[in-house]
């Protein structure tokens, strides 16, 4: 179950031109028909009427192509570009309407921010970035070493605390960078595509990093990112977006089996189903079945069960709550669900 509402974003415009805020006066226009006006004379709508919530605890991927106005976007909810029209509500509170003191405030003690650019600061050793927005915040020396410690040691910096950055490899100047975000306590966490200048190896640790972070803090998440594997792996729910505006809101496998039309399923169609198949998917029910079967989870992802299934021939029994048996996985009951998902998914791509 979804847990309260962190973050809302409601009817988010921003438009670039020399007069957007007279669009809004007038009131009655579909969002597409304002749109097209705005770009008849001359503006250029970036972010047109976007909304969606952000949960407690929750992942929020934004993701789409360079240009669709993801950036754009993560960057009104932190009023690093002040939107024109809409809402951004912080636990109730409209981002948009609060005083430069309030937003000086906010920033620095409920909001964390990593972006691809590392942002780090050369003068300054690992420690003493991690310390610079603790010294900010008005806290004590020995108060920001402490909780600096407890972020280098979070994200695996240990004995790189005097180590400038120049002397780090992307990866570790990029954990750097989560530290410093992280030593604030943020409340709501903002990511834009922090792993996106990093080699494929590197990125994939950092993803799995980022994985661990999240498992034991628990943040409110808003990332940005173009790829869907990385989305995939992990978005609780994410959003794809096309110029400017929210094409389709769900979970990865909502997007990808029920892609709401012919641009999310070309975004999604890359992706091996395999990888987003769960055990209660894929399940059958065996009457004769074996005894001992070894026992999963009905949301246990497939990809990660096959050398378990490669070592049970017979199959891996699916049990749910109080051990309830709902079904057994077994390598054709595998087959079966991945031709059927595969010939859905090809069936919704356009060809030619």
């Amino acid at each position: 179950m979804p847990g309260s509402v962190k973050l809302s974003c409601r009817n988010l415009w921003k438009v670039y031109g020399p007069d957007p805020g007279r669009f809004f006066h007038e009131g009655g226009a579909a969002p597409e028909a304002l749109a097209a006006k705005m770009r008849a004379e001359r503006h250029i709508p970036a972010a047109i009427d976007v909304g969606f919530d952000v949960h407690v605890g929750e992942t929020f991927v934004i993701m789409g192509l360079s240009g669709s106005g993801k950036s754009t976007v993560v960057r009104c909810l932190s009023r690093l570009i002040e939107p024109d029209h809409g809402q951004v509500l912080l636990d109730g509170k409209d981002l948009l309407a609060a005083s430069d003191h309030e937003l000086i405030e906010i920033r620095r003690h409920k909001m964390g921010m990593v972006f691809q650019n590392f942002g780090l600061l050369p003068h300054l050793t690992v420690l003493e970035n991690i310390s610079f927005p603790l010294r900010l915040q008005g806290l004590t020396a020995a108060q920001q070493r402490d909780r600096a410690a407890h972020v280098i040691d979070l994200v695996g910096l240990n004995g790189r605390e005097g180590s400038y950055p120049s002397q780090l490899s992307g990866g570790q100047q990029q954990r750097v960078g989560i530290a410093r975000s992280l030593a604030v306590e943020p409340e709501l966490w903002f990511l834009d595509e922090p792993f996106s200048a990093l080699d494929p190896l590197i990125r994939r640790q950092m993803q799995d990093e980022f994985l661990r972070i999240q498992r034991v803090l628990k943040k409110s998440i808003v990332f940005i990112t173009h790829d869907f594997l990385e989305a995939l792996r992990i978005a609780d729910r994410m959003a794809i977006m096309r110029d400017g505006r929210i094409v389709q809101i769900g979970t990865p496998e909502d997007l990808i089996l029920n892609p709401a039309d012919d641009y999310v399923a070309q975004f999604t169609g890359e992706v091996p189903r395999i990888k987003i198949l769960r055990a209660h998917q894929c399940a059958v029910a065996m009457a004769n079945r074996p005894d001992g079967l070894p026992q999963i989870g009905p949301d246990d992802r497939i990809e990660g069960l096959l050398p378990r299934l490669a070592a049970s021939p017979a199959g891996l029994d699916v049990v749910g709550p109080g051990g309830a048996y709902l079904g057994t996985v077994t390598a054709a009951s595998l087959v079966e669900t991945l031709g059927r998902v595969e010939g859905a998914s090809l069936s919704r791509v356009p060809h030619g």
